[in-house]
């Protein structure tokens, strides 16, 4: 396992399109064992997205609200209400704004041993899946701020 540099701010790799993982091979669970491990180095980080750690492929890590997730070309199938929420983001260190995310969100995905999984998120947890999937897209969390918080 290895902890990995973080990326920061205007770094290019943030706002690139990830790539999907055509197979859960040894070489991805490393990435995702080496994004964990990152993850529970860095303070107050509850999930952190492939790029975040200069990887384009799509794959995230969650360790939030009591659960521990790896996912493998994560996509949200649906979603439904309206939150307003307070994000925070890895990458953007000490910068916080309110956006508008879904209530509650299904996604899709693999999990570490290349099993489909069906994951539902309400609240913070669906927020956290929102953030970390944008990220695959090349998109940050102030792309959705309603209002810069101090």
């Amino acid at each position: 396992m290895a902890i990995r540099n973080l990326r920061y701010d205007e770094d290019p790799i943030l706002r690139k399109k990830c790539k999907e993982v055509k197979e859960v091979d040894d070489k991805i669970k490393q990435m995702l064992e080496d994004m964990l491990e990152t993850l529970h180095h860095t303070k107050n980080g509850a999930a952190i997205a492939a790029p975040q750690v200069g990887i384009l492929r799509r794959l995230v890590v969650i360790d939030f609200c009591g659960q521990l997730l790896k996912l493998v070309n994560p996509k949200i199938i649906s979603e439904s209400g309206t939150q307003e929420c307070v994000e925070g983001c890895l990458s953007f260190p000490n910068r916080f704004v309110k956006t508008i995310r879904p209530q509650k969100v299904v996604v899709e995905a693999l999990n570490e041993l290349g099993e489909k999984v069906t994951l539902t998120g309400e609240g913070d947890m669906a927020k956290c899946f929102c953030h970390e999937i944008d990220h695959l897209d090349g998109i940050v969390f102030l792309d959705h701020a309603i209002e810069e918080l101090e």
